[in-house]
């Protein structure tokens, strides 16, 4: 049994008008828009079927999907390493997101070869769809970041060649992982796990673009001379903590454990969220780029700009880039509370 989330509710006589069964209140649920209730029932996301504790399993589109994930970061990783082209943190990040993400897709495919999904500590009606997400953004960073940090600033030659391959890979991966999550999400009508729906996947988005702002505000010189910017920090901090725990808790088949319902919940968390980044979606960018309140407005200004650097990103660069990073999360927070607020009002 897992947490999930039904598209549209199922009747159940047992019900009653706040949404509670006496049956279930002690068991982990399936989240509806109205009602939340226990379920058995699982989809591939594919139409039919997905053949586990099998080598078949490996002749499904998923299966032939994860393949191409497996060998694609494998090759990327592989021709970097070969040629040692993985040097500074941004080549380091790179080569983590490639590893990573090749480790975990060969557990994925061990596991369903030999049908260890009830074993596996974490809902697997959660987990591959949340992992392949967060693979999907990763190998996207990396796709971006490897090649304008790094391989741009390489010689002519065959470090340049292999790494310029390693970033098609890591295209290619990309594009496999956001299949995999269009295939497995949601459709109408399925019961499935939360973190299939709109909402689960925007908390993957999310935690993620939050661990970007945290990279680029690693130096604390960015925001330590600003009581206003510090602000920000906290908000990037609780926000991501607050996604986080929803995240965990449908992974652990957790939901049932909190003292209000989990849709509830989930709308909470979105308001507190939007209203939080609403704050520093106005403080971060006046006191970085005004000057008077000692911002920069002009990146000529920032003297470490004037000259570009390989495994570097100046000051001035990050700021801009925490600003717009800020404004992509307070939409996905506002997009999140849409859809969270159907799951507890809107009746279909």
């Amino acid at each position: 049994m897992g947490s999930g989330v039904a598209l549209h509710p199922p009747p159940h006589p047992d019900l009653s008008p706040s949404g509670f069964s006496a049956k279930t209140a002690a068991m982990p649920v399936t989240v509806t828009r109205t009602t939340i209730t226990t379920t058995m029932s699982s989809s591939s996301g594919l139409g039919s079927p997905t053949i586990v504790g099998s080598p078949r399993a490996l002749t499904q589109p998923l299966g032939l999907l994860r393949l191409l994930q497996l060998l694609s970061t494998c090759v990327a990783f592989s021709l970097v390493a070969s040629v040692g082209a993985w040097t500074g943190a941004m080549g380091n990040w790179s080569m983590f997101t490639w590893c990573f993400c090749f480790s975990v897709t060969l557990i994925i495919l061990i596991v369903e070869l030999c049908g260890l999904q009830a074993r596996f500590p974490l809902s697997w009606r959660n987990f591959p769809i949340t992992y392949a997400c967060y693979a999907a953004l990763f190998c996207l960073s990396a796709s971006i970041i490897y090649p304008t940090t790094y391989v741009q600033f390489l010689s002519h030659g065959r470090s340049r060649d292999h790494a310029i391959a390693a970033t098609a890979f890591s295209c290619i991966a990309c594009v496999a992982y956001a299949t995999e999550v269009a295939w497995t999400r949601a459709r109408p009508g399925e019961i499935t796990g939360y973190m299939a729906t709109v909402p689960g996947l925007l908390k993957v988005l999310e935690t993620f673009v939050a661990c970007v702002i945290f990279a680029f505000i690693s130096n604390p010189s960015l925001y330590q001379h600003q009581p206003a910017l510090e602000w920000c920090v906290a908000v990037y901090s609780i926000c991501f903590i607050l996604a986080a725990v929803a995240i965990l808790l449908n992974l652990g088949d957790c939901t049932n454990m909190l003292p209000i319902s989990f849709p509830s919940f989930l709308s909470g968390l979105a308001l507190l969220s939007v209203l939080l980044y609403a704050t520093a979606i106005v403080l971060w960018p006046l006191y970085q780029f005004s000057e008077r309140h000692g911002g920069w407005p002009h990146r000529s200004r920032d003297v470490s700009c004037s000259h570009s650097h390989a495994y570097y990103v100046c000051p001035w660069d990050r700021r801009l880039a925490v600003a717009i990073l800020t404004a992509i999360n307070l939409l996905a927070y506002l997009a999140d509370l849409v859809y969270s607020a159907r799951l507890v009002f809107v009746r279909v």
